[in-house]
């Protein structure tokens, strides 16, 4: 079936907008996201009933849904809807997208890796020169950078020439953890500590009252209690940090290595059944990442 290209815009923002909002859609909103005339949506609506790629819902609360068709003419699985891959542009993440499919062109060349893009979703937002971001995908959690040289909006696709690629790890942090947990008790004192770094040759440990994890001190807490004038003989627990950050031992790692980021820490806590069991650093997530 061959469809205008507003008639393939259309009916691209319905189906990113349907699974959003996992309800009718009206045709101002798509108006809205493809930069159109509503009158120009409704007209093409017409059509795409016609055609039996949508159907119309009356009342206040109706609008237009996609029908199976539609997904088989645009070549979309429906059960692939469900998870979304994210597009960043120039840092910020791009409402109403989704890359639906990554189609690899050059992989062998010595010094380019190019890639085309379908998106779900419009075209529209993204230039020339674009720094763009995608993933992480569903299943194997890759990451694809690089900067857009062309696109097209009959396939909506994005050409993409790609300078990293990264396939985020996928085991639970369990598996990347420092263990046996070596800590400090609420007794001890900032001398304790040093020599517990030391000997270890760690740069933080949690502060325990029998069971009870009541922070965590790091090296640089130390450095800044003898800097103050704070003696050795200090207890511990004056210079640690209180709000120390956790993370379940199920957990898989791509999902904490944000965390890391957002509250600017070196280090978490990892908890199984309930009580601390391991330390997860930066140092242990950058071990992961295979170096050239």
């Amino acid at each position: 079936m061959d469809l205008s290209l507003i008639q393939k815009d259309i009916l691209i923002t319905l189906i990113t907008l349907y699974h959003q909002h996992s309800g009718p859609i009206k045709g101002e909103d798509i108006a809205e996201v493809i930069q159109r005339n509503p009158g120009t949506i409704r007209n093409q609506m017409q059509a795409l009933k016609a055609l039996e790629l949508v159907d119309g819902i009356p009342g206040p609360k109706g609008g237009y849904n996609p029908t199976a068709r539609a997904y088989s003419v645009l070549n979309i699985s429906q059960a692939d809807e469900n998870a979304e891959v994210p597009v960043t542009r120039n840092g910020e993440l791009v409402p109403g997208v989704s890359a639906r499919e990554i189609d690899f062109t050059t992989l062998c060349h010595p010094d380019v890796c190019q890639a085309v893009i379908r998106l779900i979703g419009s075209v529209k937002p993204f230039d020339i020169g674009d720094d763009i971001v995608i993933g992480p995908t569903p299943v194997n959690k890759l990451v694809l950078r690089g900067e857009i040289f062309g696109k097209d909006e009959v396939q909506s696709a994005l050409l993409l020439s790609i300078s990293e690629m990264t396939s985020l790890p996928k085991k639970p942090i369990r598996d990347y953890m420092s263990a046996p947990l070596l800590v400090l008790s609420t007794a001890e004192t900032v001398d304790d500590a040093i020599r517990l770094f030391a000997a270890a040759q760690i740069n933080g440990a949690p502060v325990m009252e029998g069971e009870t994890m009541r922070g965590i001190v790091t090296t640089s807490d130390v450095v800044r209690a003898l800097a103050a004038g704070e003696a050795g003989e200090t207890p511990v627990t004056s210079v640690m940090t209180e709000d120390v950050v956790q993370a379940d031992a199920d957990v898989r790692l791509y999902e904490v290595i944000q965390r890391f980021k957002e509250r600017e820490i070196g280090r978490l806590i990892v908890v199984g059944g309930g009580r601390p069991i391991g330390i997860l650093t930066q140092s242990d997530i950058i071990r992961v990442f295979p170096s050239s």
